[in-house]
Parts: C-alpha cells; structure tokens; sequence
C-alpha cells in the first residue's frame, strides 16, 4: 500500500528563529550545500573508487564482470548483522501478533523498495493492504519521478504517519541508504516518540538513522561502482533485508505451512493453479480431493489444506484456525485432540 504525501508541496519548515531550516533550505542556500556535501563525502556509501575511473573505456563484458563481483560481496554485508535483524523480525512480529503493522519509510530509491515490498504481502500472505504499508515522500509520484523537496522534510514523514493514525503496536522501518535522509529520520523519531517500535536500515556506519531507532541495521556494502548511486549495491542490501523482515515476520504469524505460501491469495490463474499445487503438496491428495476441499472452504487454501488432513468440514477449518490465530500447525494439533 503506498500513502499519498498531501503536504509535499507545503511551505518550508521554520526554526525557533523563523528561518527555513536545513531540512528545507532553498536552492540557494549555498552554506547549506556546502555543509552536505562535506557530510556526503564522509558516507562510505558516496566514496569515489579512483581504480573504477576508467571504467566506460572497460569492454562490456568486463564492466559486468566487475559488476557482479561487486554484487557477490551484498550477502556477506547482510549476514553481519544477522542477529540484529532477527532482533527486529521478532519485535515485529509480537506487535503484528497484538493487531499492528508494519510500515515502511523512506524516500527515492528506499521508499521504492519498501512499497514494493508492501504491494506484494496481500497476494503472498493474503494480509489487508492495511497491514503492510509503503511511505514514500511525495507519495505515489514519487514512485516514476523525483518529488523535489520531499526527502528533506522530517515534518512531512510525521505527517505521514499521523494520517495512518499510528499506534504502540505498529512498527516503523525508517529506509535510507546514506542513514542521513530526512524524512527516514524524521519518520523513526516521530514513530519512537508514538510508543511504536522502530528499526533504522542504513548502508553506513553510524548513521543518525540507526541511531535514532531502537532497532539499528547498518549494512555497510561499501562504495558503489558508480559514485554515489546508492540503487546498486545498497539497493541490493536493503531489498535483502526487507525480503527477510516482511518473509520471516509472516513465517512467525502462521502465515505459512512449511516453506509453503498457504496464505497465497488466489488472485489470478497462475495463483489459482498454485494454490491446487500447495494443497497437493501439503497433503498429497488427488485433483478431486483438492477441488471438494477448496470448494468446501470458499478456496483458501490453509482451510482446504486442514480440512484435508484431518477430516473436519469446512466451518469447522475456519473456527479451528481462528482458534489458533491462523497458526495451521497449531489447528492441527487441536483437531488431533477433539
């Protein structure tokens, strides 16, 4: 689900003193430029490679050799902070247990992916598009075309999340690769200050990102092969994260059987046939079986895949699963024992 930015356009942020405040300094501001472009030049993830300075003389085939040893080195970067991110997979999933959600922010290329990864939990977990949710500053636009503006505003990602009417059992993943963006951050410190719980995914080292969260996931993947362009390697590292949070979180919610989608939502043919494919590999029954069982159960899946392996109707599936918060192996369990 991606939220729309009504005050992308607003007027820029003032301090205590009624001037316009770094977030939202004019073009012109020329102290403020120079003050980010020597910040930009600490960043790991805005450092130049002189030995890639050559590089549009190289052969294309070499360039793309060098090009994928570079993204070789992505899940190695991700694995450092393992224990970390499954800190914040479980902090999630215990709030999205209580009725939270997870809500992603972040501008550019980051707010991308976490929309991206949003749109896909409804047909991949059967979840509500209110569930998982996307932020991008600028909102939808800024999906196909820059927003001009918008990733520097803090007060711009409150407002944001307060049109979500946020709550202490959502979670809040601020998405910035340099861990510098503005809004990123002010979406964290808002969400903190709400009671809701809050993770940091930067590609730089102490990073006010990840400083500002309680969950702080630095995955520091280095240099880019192009300066700065932060959709290469540290757009690789945050979709990995991202896959992790959203999967694993669904994993712990009873979203899947096994390495099984049975939360797949039958949304088209190709959904259709995979959910017949899930339930037969769940259960090991024949094309008839898995057809009455579906047709049984209005064409879920987990509840066909029940109804099949213990031998309760349809209704019963439902309140089975109920029961057990949609956990399949704990429905299971408790229809064993009925």
């Amino acid at each position: 689900m991606t939220s729309t930015s009504a005050n992308a356009n607003s007027t820029p942020a003032t301090d205590s003193r009624g001037t316009a405040s770094r977030d939202t300094a004019s073009p012109g501001d020329s102290r403020t430029y120079g003050e980010l472009r020597a910040q930009l030049a600490t960043l790991t993830t805005e450092a130049f490679r002189p030995e890639l300075a050559d590089i549009d003389r190289l052969p294309t085939a070499e360039i793309a050799r060098i090009m994928n040893g570079e993204d070789r080195t992505v899940p190695e970067a991700v694995a450092a902070q393992l224990p970390r991110i499954a800190a914040a997979i479980d902090a999630t999933a215990e709030r999205m247990a209580r009725g939270g959600r997870l809500i992603y922010a972040g501008a550019g290329t980051a707010g991308r992916l976490g929309v991206l990864d949003a749109s896909e939990c409804p047909p991949t977990f059967n979840t509500d598009p209110s569930e998982v949710v996307g932020l991008i500053a600028g909102g939808p636009t800024a999906m196909v075309k820059a927003v001009e503006g918008a990733e520097d505003s803090r007060e711009l990602a409150a407002a944001d999340l307060d049109a979500l009417a946020l709550t202490p059992d959502d979670t809040v993943v601020g998405i910035s690769a340099s861990g510098r963006t503005p809004y990123a951050i002010g979406a964290v410190e808002h969400a903190r200050a709400a009671g809701a719980l809050t993770i940091g995914l930067s590609c730089n080292a102490d990073s006010a990102l990840a400083a500002a969260a309680e969950h702080g996931l630095e995955v520091v993947v280095g240099p880019e092969l192009l300066t700065g362009s932060t959709r290469l390697k540290a757009g690789t590292a945050q979709k990995l994260v991202l896959n992790m949070i959203s999967t694993i979180t669904m994993i712990r919610l009873g979203k899947t059987y096994g390495n099984l989608m049975v939360d797949v939502r039958a949304s088209n043919e190709k959904l259709r046939a995979r959910s017949r494919r899930i339930v037969a590999l769940a259960t090991g029954a024949q094309d008839a079986e898995i057809e009455a069982a579906l047709a049984a159960t209005d064409g879920e899946v987990k509840n066909a895949i029940l109804v099949l392996l213990s031998g309760v109707d349809g209704p019963s599936s439902a309140a089975l699963l109920d029961e057990a918060q949609g956990h399949l192996r704990a429905a299971l369990r408790a229809a064993r024992t009925t």
